[in-house]
């Protein structure tokens, strides 16, 4: 395998890092980062804004619309591309019915030859040299993210675009979470960072700040677990940098929505559907497990989501007939589960059927819906190697990898087990970090990670309301301090009410 003693080097390095993802929040040390929360007098200076004024003529318009560049944080994948693509088209089209120049719109994974590029500050020097003079504003955005030009200028001219400004719609913590490092955890509310759905903004005289910093004091070699709570606390800088300006014209609701009339943007999507779900059959389920939790977890997985499966088996260190269970022959380990997890990609290739495209693994304290599973992947090409989940990475900004972190489920088309397992990539130990190993695999095949922000890493409680607001999501982790089938009920199973569209429906979620 190509950059493999490199590649173990990192994986080496970052195993030890990676098991404090795995201990319950009751063993973690919460630390709190001192903040200041913004005071009432504070709130009524927040935006030093220039004196309201619409455009007033196409020309001003359009000189400012020029001072506007829009960057799509987009993906290689071809669903991905493809609606990025839209989205470009659907932004340059509304500049040229201004009937002037037309501005820059930028799609991330186009725009660097390194993983990195995704988690957006290894490009702020290429925006300071590209940019930093001719521009005002960086406008970043999500593919299924909808704008209305003119009122995001309306909106961006309200701000002075000669100061620095991080712009967007606040999210915050209601309680400190495993995900953010418990950071502020005496008052987690206090530190707002932007939900992307609704895009954000940098002035070009923040942009030319960071990249400046950058070039003095490079990235660090570390995870990157939410890059909106992570970019917000770069930026921050411990109170040295600029807070985050929540923006009300920033939205995420859906554009058909009655709450949207002021709105510069909306969201456009909740549960992607392209045409018929895939069949249950075209679906394989692989339950990793052992014999200390047959008793516990795997009757919460029977009560909540195995009836969606048609196709699933459940892999131990012990065969059970009773669920039943299926040794592979690989001793259990306490973390990492590499060895398991490369037997289960093996089994999946030889001994289920060829006809059957999709493989999922999870593990035994994932809750998810299949149901939903099967809308989403109808919009995926199961003849591309397809590797699929939320995406974590390890040491980006220094030439690391990407990866599907393993908790929210992992899914895989066949055509991508068959490119992984005809490599050379395999595990460096038994109990190596299975997601980051697969990670390293994929990235040294050149197969990218697909990212679905519907696949979550951690429980409900874990992420802000506001950011689970506009998402139907596919699967929630780990069964800590929370009722696992209630959740699941609350969360995951499939509804009458939801519509064949995968639009937004009403649920009566409890505080869980």
């Amino acid at each position: 395998m190509s950059r493999e003693r490199g590649c173990n080097r990192w994986l080496l390095f970052a195993a030890c890092a990676h098991l404090f993802f795995l201990l319950p929040p009751l063993r973690t040390r919460a630390f709190a980062v001192g903040v200041v929360p913004e005071s009432a007098e504070d709130k009524a200076e927040l935006p030093v804004l220039k004196k309201s004024e619409k455009s007033g003529t196409i020309s001003k318009i359009s000189r400012e619309l020029k001072e506007i560049v829009f960057i799509i944080q987009s993906q290689s994948n071809s669903f991905h591309s493809k609606r990025a693509e839209d989205l470009k088209r659907a932004i340059l089209k509304q500049a040229a019915d201004l009937g002037k120049e037309l501005p820059t719109v930028l799609l991330i994974h186009e725009m660097d030859g390194h993983e990195g590029a995704w988690t957006i500050l290894p490009l702020m020097r290429d925006f300071s040299v590209t940019y930093g003079r001719n521009s005002s504003w960086i406008f970043f955005c999500e593919e299924d993210t909808r704008i209305q030009v003119v009122k995001l200028l309306e909106t961006l001219g309200r701000f002075d675009g000669s100061k620095e400004w991080f712009l967007g719609k606040a999210l915050y913590d209601e309680e400190s979470t495993i995900i953010h490092h418990y950071a502020f955890a005496e008052n987690p509310t206090v530190f707002k960072f932007p939900d992307f759905a609704a895009g954000w903004a940098l002035s070009i005289p923040l942009v030319n700040k960071l990249a400046k910093k950058l070039k003095s004091e490079p990235l660090k070699s570390d995870f990157t677990i939410d890059l909106k709570h992570e970019i917000a606390l770069y930026i921050w800088q411990k109170g040295e940098g600029p807070h985050l300006t929540p923006v009300p014209e920033f939205c995420t609701d859906d554009v058909n929505s009655y709450k949207v009339d002021h709105c510069a943007t909306t969201f456009s999507n909740f549960l992607p559907l392209c045409g018929e779900p895939v069949k249950k059959e075209d679906v394989f389920v692989a339950v990793k497990t052992c014999r200390k939790f047959h008793g516990d977890r795997i009757p919460v997985v029977k009560q909540t989501w195995e009836r969606e499966a048609a196709l699933i088996e459940y892999y131990s260190d012990y065969a059970d007939i009773s669920i039943p269970t299926i040794d592979l022959g690989v001793p259990n380990t306490d973390r990492g589960h590499c060895g398991k997890t490369f037997a289960i990609l093996e089994r999946f290739l030889n001994h289920s059927s060829p006809r059957t495209p999709w493989l999922v693994i999870v593990d035994d304290d994932t809750l998810i819906s299949i149901f939903r599973l099967r809308k989403l992947l109808s919009c995926y090409d199961p003849n591309e190697p397809v590797f699929l989940g939320e995406r974590y990475g390890y040491g980006l900004g220094t030439g690391g990898y990407s990866y599907i972190t393993g908790g929210g489920g992992m899914v895989f088309s066949r055509i991508a087990v068959q490119k992984l397992l005809a490599s050379k990539c395999r595990c460096y130990s038994m109990d190596a970090p299975d997601d980051m190993v697969l990670g390293m695999c994929f990235s040294g095949l050149g197969i990218p990670i697909t990212h679905s922000p519907l696949f979550h890493q951690a429980r409900p409680m874990d992420y802000p309301k506001g950011y689970l607001s506009h998402q139907i999501p596919v699967s929630f982790h780990k069964h800590w301090n929370i009722d696992p089938v209630k959740v699941y009920f609350t969360w995951l199973a499939p509804s009458t009410e939801e519509s064949l569209n995968g639009k937004k429906v009403g649920y009566n979620r409890e505080d869980l």
